[in-house]
């Protein structure tokens, strides 16, 4: 079973196409990890039998031109999938079952993947530690007790467990990049508007992206391949020429010119995250490429702004969950009352919370100054990128703030369990691309990540970048199987 899931992506797709191993035989060993690791937690809903059904189905009439053929792979369950339950992690959407497919998705099943079942993630993809999800929280493989990040927690630990060899996760402030760099694994944060947001829950649409999550990131690039594309299904949707690029990858980073934002050396940051940071300058000199320092002058605003434009977007998007059309419903005397026992038994605290903060700052008289004020910060951030867009090919940064910290231990102080995002969310406001790469460990053993950000629509360059730096780092990922029954 090992032998089959330690395989990174490409080389599964290698050992079908050359028939040296069938559909089902990978699935079946995914299936069988994945069934002995309940104690992850990292599944909302399994589809295995379903799944192995279509692995035989496929290998009696393979298809050997598609980019995933017959691989099974879970996916985030803020993916609607058609006819499977799809919950984004609440109780409010617990019997929720789409009669349609996500975009993402679909793209993905064109390809000949096969689906395992849906991950757990934090409710509404609001969270940084996949502890707000009314399923529970998800383990960190790393460790027993660790938290793998979030929103996508359950799809970094499916990945770095080997329960899945590629999986999708949504990126609103680091909801991708944050937990693959707490459990070891390459996450890449696309540009908005490059992957359809149609069929995928709704947390803030201005923010919300899909994107690939996977061992390395030669398979990384390929399922961004898959999932990029121009859908007319969503108005925020960008029709423009995507690269192929798994094909186009390269380690001939010579001459490209990082930048180094000193704004990112925040106080108090541990010194491992520093020295990480360190090495990796030396490994992107190593590569060839020229350093140089640049200014993101309102970083420190970054999170203050997310904190605004975030919870006003999803307070505007979370109004449709009344009780009436789909869903969670609880009784009520009448119509307001079941609103109320609606919306307050079906939202965890979080969700709840964040609901508070948005129609706070939309609210009559605060709008102007607290929600249109941090429009025009965010503005201010973006035009910091593009100045340092004329200087550097790309930027070099760490991930996070530090490694995986213990389940619950911030659990009940919000503002600690938000600057984990701080190195992150400056991305989503400018709309930019962004990957996280494994680069080290800290003192414990835990892994720390770096972060390379890009220019609109350069998926390929930070792709590349990130390919050369992986073969310097040599990155080895410390996974113990304690979870293993």
């Amino acid at each position: 079973m090992s032998d089959i899931t330690s395989q990174s992506l490409t080389s599964l797709v290698k050992n079908i196409k050359e028939k040296k191993l069938s559909s089902e035989d990978i699935t079946k060993a995914f299936v069988e990890r994945s069934e002995k690791s309940k104690e992850l937690n990292s599944y909302i809903s399994e589809d295995f039998s379903n799944a192995i059904d279509k692995a035989k189905k496929f290998d009696e009439k393979p298809n050997l031109d598609l980019k995933l053929p017959g691989i099974p792979m879970a996916v985030k369950d803020l993916f609607c999938t058609k006819d499977i339950r799809t919950t984004a992690g609440s109780k409010i959407l617990e019997n929720f079952v789409p009669t349609y497919e996500s975009t993402v998705t679909q793209n993905i099943w064109n390809e000949g993947a096969i689906l395992l079942g849906k991950l757990n993630c934090d409710e509404f993809a609001m969270g940084s530690s996949n502890e707000t999800s009314f399923y529970g929280n998800v383990q960190n493989p790393i460790d027993k007790g660790l938290v793998p990040g979030g929103s996508s927690g359950g799809s970094a630990a499916a990945v770095s467990g080997q329960l899945t060899p590629i999986t999708i996760g949504t990126d609103t402030g680091g909801s991708i990049r944050q937990p693959a760099s707490f459990t070891g694994t390459v996450g890449l944060k696309p540009t908005y508007g490059s992957c359809s947001r149609y069929g995928i829950v709704a947390f803030a649409s201005s923010l919300d992206q899909a994107g690939p999550m996977a061992q390395n990131v030669e398979d990384c690039a390929l399922l961004q391949e898959v999932i990029s594309s121009y859908d007319n299904k969503d108005s925020t949707s960008i029709d423009f020429n995507r690269d192929q690029y798994s094909k186009d990858l390269t380690k001939d980073i010579k001459g490209k010119k990082i930048g180094i934002p000193k704004e990112y050396r925040v106080e108090g940051m541990p010194k491992e995250i520093e020295e990480l940071w360190q090495k990796g300058i030396t490994y992107a000199k190593d590569c060839g490429a020229e350093i140089v320092d640049i200014s993101l002058s309102h970083t420190s605003y970054a999170l203050p702004t997310y904190y605004i434009v975030a919870p006003a977007e999803a307070s505007s998007n979370l109004a449709r969950y009344d009780g009436v059309k789909y869903g969670f419903r609880a009784k009520g005397e009448n119509l307001i009352d079941m609103y109320e026992k609606t919306r307050s038994e079906g939202f965890g605290a979080e969700v709840q919370r964040r609901i508070m903060i948005g129609t706070y700052v939309l609210s009559s008289g605060y709008y102007d100054a607290y929600y249109l004020k941090a429009q025009k910060v965010r503005k201010l951030i973006k035009n910091d990128f593009d100045e340092a867009y004329k200087k550097v090919d790309a930027i070099l940064t760490p991930s996070t703030p530090s490694s995986a910290f213990k389940i619950g231990e911030k659990k009940d102080d919000p503002v600690s369990m938000y600057l984990n995002d701080i190195f992150t969310v400056p991305v989503n406001l400018a709309g930019l691309p962004a990957i996280s790469i494994p680069a080290g460990h800290d003192a414990a053993g835990y892994p720390l990540g770096l972060q390379i950000i890009g220019k609109a629509f350069k998926e390929q360059e930070i792709l590349n970048l990130a390919y050369a730096m992986e073969d310097k780092i040599n990155f080895k990922n410390k996974i113990s199987d304690w979870w293993i029954k």
